[in-house]
């Protein structure tokens, strides 16, 4: 087995070989963004790409029509890693979450890492996972059993700062339906059950609810339909929930308690409800402790200035849900000064910069970095999967 730092001087060597190549990549998706749901074209052109390249690729993939699943050589190895792909732009802002570069990340990472295949004894997947933004697809993955056997999952999302172990963060959301009985506003209002006032009261209820959770859960919610017209009684309406905190167990307990507003609603005022779910669940990203430090000494090797508050909340993502299978990381890396906030024009824009360039190569780097270190010592293979087991 070579020592870390041979494997550290292949991989330096690929991805210098193979970096203007996935500049190209990156800066075309870049400038042809697709929205979540919508990323044909741009899953084409990937999915192109890496059977250009050899790798053996399955095409729609897991029931979605831009998803896929790649891998390189006749997958027969002890080990197992998967690699993120996000493709997935958003409207109006375009890539302004990054995922152009993030994805061109992984894949120079995963072609970097092929020769590095027999020598760590370990098949490097490739996920491509459409529908980040909106819903998601990576839990579906988990879900089918994709990640079965997979001892680490990994990718790296650009931002405005470097971060080890972002907070990410569960994540659970519903359509909640208030049922009334429609009448004449002025005429016979009597005869009418107003759902808006049932859906108010559930929003009431959330409010004062908040001083009575945790300081890191998040409830917000928009009405969607709010009813048709001043002088009719709303009998329909209906208001969209997210709720968010560290734990899934904590999301499951305060959606329980959004429920009983909205009973609190219709006791009130005598309407009825329902709801439904608007995406899968996200799960918090499971914290590793052996992987975070291998993270941590990469980001130190690559001259990165991490923030001291490693607790830092990012939101939520799909990758949550794989971190219950196998030990998952999703770091952060800077592309912007810390005054360009993502999800923003100025954000998108900065895509296609030299900066972001670089930032292609050592987000590459830091990927596979990762596999080398992790999969070159079983030590450290052991103890990460040891963290993951202690974490369930």
């Amino acid at each position: 087995m070579k020592t870390y730092q041979e494997l550290q001087k292949l991989l330096d060597r690929e991805i210098t070989a193979n970096k203007e190549e996935f500049a190209k990549l990156n800066d075309y998706m870049a400038l042809h963004p697709e929205p979540s749901g919508e990323e044909y074209e741009t899953s084409k052109m990937l999915v192109n790409f890496l059977r250009s390249k050899g790798y053996t690729v399955e095409a729609p993939f897991c029931g979605f029509d831009c998803a896929f699943h790649a891998v390189y050589g006749e997958n027969d190895h002890t080990h197992k890693a998967a690699v993120f792909c996000e493709y997935d732009a958003l409207p109006e802002v375009g890539h302004a979450c990054g995922h152009c570069l993030s994805g061109s990340i992984s894949l120079l990472a995963a072609l970097s890492l092929i020769p590095l295949q027999d020598e760590l004894d370990c098949d490097i997947h490739i996920f491509g996972s459409p529908r980040e933004e909106i819903g998601g697809s990576k839990m579906n993955f988990a879900e089918e059993g994709y990640f079965d056997g997979f001892e680490l999952a990994t990718m790296v999302h650009l931002y405005n700062k470097n971060i080890i172990a972002p907070q990410l963060i569960a994540l659970d959301s519903y359509m909640y339906h208030f049922h009334g009985k429609v009448a004449h506003a002025a005429v016979n209002p009597w005869d009418g059950i107003n759902a808006l006032n049932a859906l108010q009261l559930m929003f009431h209820g959330m409010d004062m609810m908040r001083q009575h959770v945790k300081p890191d859960v998040r409830i917000h919610a928009v009405i969607k339909d709010g009813g048709t017209a001043a002088n009719i009684v709303p009998d329909e309406t209906s208001a969209e929930v997210y709720v968010r905190a560290p734990k899934w167990a904590d999301v499951v307990e305060v959606v329980k308690k959004v429920d009983g507003c909205a009973q609190a609603g219709c006791c009130a005022t005598g309407a009825t409800w329902d709801k439904m779910r608007t995406a899968e669940p996200y799960y918090e990203v499971k914290p590793n402790p052996t992987g975070h430090k291998i993270l941590e000494d990469i980001y130190e090797e690559l001259g990165l200035e991490t923030v001291d508050d490693l607790s830092e909340v990012f939101g939520s993502t799909d990758a949550g849900n794989v971190s219950y299978v196998c030990p998952t990381f999703h770091p952060c890396l800077q592309v912007v000064d810390e005054d360009i906030l993502i999800h923003t024009k100025a954000f998108a824009a900065a895509m296609t910069s030299q900066r972001a360039h670089r930032t292609l190569e050592i987000g590459a780097k830091i990927i596979g970095y990762q596999i080398a270190r992790t999969f070159s010592d079983e030590k450290i293979l052991a103890q990460m999967m040891q963290d993951f087991k202690n974490e369930k």
